[in-house]
């Protein structure tokens, strides 16, 4: 995927349009829900995908998605103010379905999570189970940054 990049700071993203895939860890069980639909999630990694084309692009629906203490408007909002943001996978100018294809090995806890205007995925949130691997790609730009892995998965060691 030209152009992917992983930040572990939303101020280290672009001012521009483009596509993301947020990587949250869960550290205990949450009941989400999406629409009609109620889930439950395991402690563990997950990679949602979105966009950001609005105002500041990136770079502000990253620094929103990072915060905490938010009013939770996108299904996105109850991993994020329950669990921790490791960081971002980024394209500018990107798809969030072409990122969401490109973790096609990943499985869906959730049909309908964060994909209830796209009539192309079954769900924008992808469990990374314990075992798995990232993409060839994806694990480049994370190894770029420097963000290295403690026991189980966890932490970035120096911000990028």
């Amino acid at each position: 995927m030209p152009g992917l990049v992983f930040i572990v700071a939303a101020d280290r993203a672009p001012p521009s349009p483009g596509a993301y895939a947020l990587w949250l860890q869960l550290p205990a069980p949450l009941t989400v829900k999406a629409g009609t639909r109620v889930g439950a999630l395991e402690p563990g990694d997950y990679l949602y995908c979105g966009s950001a084309n609005g105002p500041r692009g990136l770079r502000a629906r990253l620094a929103r998605h990072m915060r905490r203490d938010k009013r939770a408007h996108w299904h996105v909002d109850q991993l994020t103010m329950a669990g921790d943001v490791l960081g971002a996978f980024i394209v500018e100018g990107g798809s969030e379905c072409a990122l969401n294809a490109a973790l096609g090995a990943f499985p869906f806890p959730l049909p309908g999570f964060g994909s209830s205007d796209c009539p192309r995925c079954v769900s924008h949130l992808r469990l990374f189970p314990a075992n798995a691997q990232l993409p060839s790609e994806w694990e480049n730009a994370r190894k770029a940054t420097r963000f290295s892995p403690l026991p189980g998965r966890e932490r970035a060691a120096e911000p990028n």
